[in-house]
């Protein structure tokens, strides 16, 4: 993988004023992937949009990371079902042409 697609985790602190602690918590809940290069940790940058997210809920609301941890999993869910909701109505929109 190339380090252009990872930003450092200690930048990610620094830039958004977040304790290296959550980063640990949110990795070993699973919430985040965190990648070691030469002993230096790196996010995807995939997950970026999402991690601001989760750190505005924390930081910003005071959610601590069990609930972080279940609202990212109804986000989660609620876009697959706009993505399923999405497709079933094109193919209605299909069916309907045919009649």
């Amino acid at each position: 993988m190339e380090t252009e697609e990872l930003i450092k985790a200690d930048d990610f602190c620094t830039h958004y004023h977040v304790e290296d602690s959550l980063l640990e918590s949110m990795q070993e809940t699973g919430l985040i992937e965190v990648v070691w290069i030469q002993q230096t940790r790196y996010l995807h940058s995939s997950q970026l949009c999402l991690l601001e997210k989760m750190v505005r809920l924390h930081q910003e609301l005071g959610i601590n990371l069990a609930g972080i941890e279940a609202i990212t999993h109804l986000l989660e869910r609620h876009e697959a079902m706009q993505a399923e909701i999405k497709l079933l109505r094109n193919r209605l929109r299909h069916y309907e042409r045919d009649l």
